[in-house]
């Protein structure tokens, strides 16, 4: 299992950017061979898959529809580690924003079991 800490977070107004950052510990293997994704939770809602990458060729394969076109997953496995940059912003992507591995199973995407790390925090000013 992978043990992750998100980085990056913090406060900026509409049009901003922020780069957030996830660092995966435990095997190397591990992580170079797991499909990863950004999670997000505002307050009083669900927690909503933000964007997913590809364990095996790097690309992103998943993105929700409110976030396409603003917000770019990547990942460095020589750094265990994935990143979200996240441009204009909107104070609608206010939450708190979780990277995990997942599955993919039957045409969605299902976080593995393990723990979640802290989360950071994005909040957007209008």
């Amino acid at each position: 299992q992978l043990q992750v800490v998100e980085s990056g977070g913090g406060l900026v107004q509409a049009g901003g950017s922020l780069r957030l950052s996830c660092e995966a510990s435990g095997s190397r293997n591990t992580f170079m061979y797991s499909d990863m994704a950004w999670y997000r939770q505002a307050p009083g809602k669900q927690r909503e898959l933000v964007a997913a990458i590809s364990s095996r060729t790097g690309d992103s394969f998943k993105y929700a529809d409110s976030v396409r076109g603003r917000f770019t997953i990547s990942r460095s496995n020589a750094k265990n580690t994935v990143y979200l940059q996240m441009d204009a912003l909107e104070p609608e992507d206010t939450a708190l924003y979780y990277c995990h591995a997942v599955v993919r199973a039957g045409g969605t995407l299902i976080p593995t079991s393990g723990s979640w790390g802290q989360g950071t925090q994005v909040t957007v000013s209008s």
